[in-house]
């Protein structure tokens, strides 16, 4: 084992602190001599994998050069012609779509898509509570009877029956989900996932899958003359889905954020306008916006409202309309929040009981909402470091949510359970699962996908540990050094925000609201940075740092721009510190 980074075997948080290897150190500064860039910089571009000759490109991803052929994808060619068929001939078509984020935006692309071209299509969201997720038998029924095209997006892929009870309608499957061996007897089925793909895009969400069919659509218009609608005008909403759904941002993921913030900054979309409002969005989107500020506050009608409002705010181009329903959702968002925190209250307290050092944690209960059970999954993975799945009961059928850790393939394990019976149904992608089950087969349902995870490594860690980048003094971290980093983003899934620690520095703390620490970050050799630490007093850090008096401290953290009244400084967003 390497030592730890600044010999901290156990931070404030209980972290032990790793930084880059001898060979990562010796590519970065290789890099950072060859291409005269700052070596935190270079640090973080070696972490990644990135050579002297591919920086410059790294650092400006462009569509043109990462776009794959839409082609590459199964059905793909058989889809987009059915799809300008169905045009052509002024065929009634229709949009299935999930209810959350990825799913609405979905919906939204092939709206506006449409409307480009003079088509009005109808939309349909399945209630959560009464449907659930995705294709249902009454539903696609109801649909085909007045429709003769059905375009399922970010769902569909395990729907065998409701898709056999489609005709006489064409059914279109455009879904990133983990598929079965057998796929529905649909006129086309376009997933990355699918059993017979080399797996080269199973990193890309449904609407960056949409968005490749319409790539393909205005491709074969061209061929015959005519002009498709403006696809990079849609990359905004791919950026929103992109980020919301957890893809990696990798690849053409990266270049899809990168181009679709600076179309949101442009607030050419009246609905994504509104939502941006009503969030209080006063700086031009970033990766974190999406994720954290317009993305709940789309899902929240899916969650526990009105099930197509996020996809028909999306859609909207009434600025009245869009408005309304921005504050819409937001008044659900908030509601949706305080649902959260009491469940997450009451699901951590029964983990806790049960243990937190299996390979999954789990909670289930009666009467916790089916709409909050994957959020606080994610807090309870985020909370211990495993695979988590919560599950709300309503009477005896129960529905969960599942969040995974790194390398561990979620999705896979539902579905197996599902396969076995043991489970009424599920499935979902590496990262993230849903499944239905009854109440007497929750034991041993929750054993088997224990057991199951537990064979693909969850739970064997050893004590959890901290990656660092860099080393920075206060008085290196710069507006120019976090611009020029900012370029190796957008972060999030699988691309993780480089975080640095600033050494030996001393701390004065200034309590902001009852949870959130203000310091002020001192250094015996030049300037100092503030640093924020939100939610301070749910580790050990708020205590620590509050009260640090002489003491100097490591601190842990990711370097961002802080802008307020017209100024712009450097802030640290601290994770961790350890006594110096």
């Amino acid at each position: 084992m390497s030592p730890a980074y600044l010999n901290v075997e156990s931070s404030l948080t209980g972290r032990r602190w790793v930084g880059p290897d001898d060979a990562t150190e010796r590519r970065a500064e290789a890099l950072a001599q060859a291409t005269l860039l700052p070596l935190p910089l270079a640090r973080v571009l070696a972490a990644r994998g990135v050579g002297p000759d591919q920086a410059a490109g790294f650092l400006a991803p462009t569509l043109k050069d990462l776009l794959p052929d839409p082609r590459s994808l199964r059905d793909m060619e058989k889809a987009a012609t059915r799809l300008l068929a169905a045009l052509r001939q002024g065929e009634k078509i229709a949009i299935f779509a999930d209810y959350d984020v990825d799913g609405g935006a979905s919906a939204a692309l092939l709206l506006a898509w449409l409307r480009s071209l003079g088509h009005t299509a109808s939309l349909y969201i399945p209630d959560r509570i009464e449907e659930g997720y995705g294709p249902n038998v009454p539903a696609m029924q109801a649909l085909a009877r007045d429709h003769s095209l059905i375009l399922c997006v970010d769902c569909g892929t395990l729907s065998h029956d409701p898709v056999a009870a489609a005709t006489p309608a064409d059914v279109v499957i455009l879904d990133h989900h983990l598929a079965a061996e057998t796929l529905p007897a649909a006129h086309a089925v376009v997933n990355p996932n699918r059993q017979d793909e080399d797996g080269a895009l199973a990193h890309l969400c449904a609407a960056a899958v949409v968005f490749l069919l319409l790539v393909e659509a205005n491709r074969q218009l061209r061929a015959t003359g005519a002009t498709g609608p403006d696809l990079m005008a849609l990359l905004d909403l791919v950026a929103l889905a992109t980020v919301a759904d957890v893809a990696p941002l990798t690849g053409v993921n990266r270049a899809f954020v990168r181009q679709g913030l600076k179309v949101m900054a442009r607030r050419d979309r009246p609905g994504l306008r509104a939502l941006a409002d009503v969030a209080r969005m006063d700086t031009a989107p970033t990766a974190y916006a999406l994720g954290f500020l317009l993305g709940p506050r789309v899902n929240a009608g899916g969650r526990i409202g009105q099930a197509d409002l996020g996809a028909r705010l999306l859609a909207c181009t009434d600025e009245a309309e869009a408005v309304a329903m921005a504050q819409r959702l937001d008044r659900l968002n908030t509601e949706r929040r305080e649902i959260t925190e009491r469940v997450r209250e009451e699901a951590l307290a029964q983990a806790e009981a049960r243990g937190l050092d299996g390979p999954l944690v789990w909670a289930a209960a009666e009467g916790w909402h089916p709409g909050v059970v994957g959020i606080v999954a994610a807090r309870l993975k985020e909370a211990t470091g495993r695979p988590a799945v919560v599950i709300g009961f309503d009477g005896e059928i129960g529905k969960g949510s599942g969040r995974s850790v790194s390398g561990v393939d979620l999705g896979a394990a539902v579905q197996r359970i599902a396969a076995e019976g043991l489970a009424l149904k599920g499935g979902g992608h590496k990262m993230a699962a849903g499944l239905t089950l009854a109440r007497n087969r929750l034991d041993e349902a929750m054993a088997r996908l224990s057991d199951l995870l537990a064979r693909q490594g969850a739970g064997q860690s050893g004590p959890r540990e901290l990656r660092i980048d860099s080393l920075i003094l206060p008085e290196a971290a710069t507006l120019p050094l976090v611009e020029q980093i900012e370029a190796a983003g957008p972060f999030g899934a699988a691309a993780p925000a480089p975080r640095f620690v600033l050494p030996s520095v001393s701390v004065t703390a200034r309590r902001i609201g009852e949870q959130h620490l203000r310091l002020a970050v001192a250094s015996a050799s030049g300037p100092g940075i503030e640093a924020m630490l939100f939610g301070a007093f749910d580790t050990p850090l708020g205590p620590a740092l509050e009260h640090a008096g002489h003491r100097r401290f490591h601190l842990a953290g990711k370097l961002e721009t802080n802008t307020w009244g017209g100024r712009s400084r450097v802030q640290l967003r601290l994770d961790d510190a350890a006594e110096a």
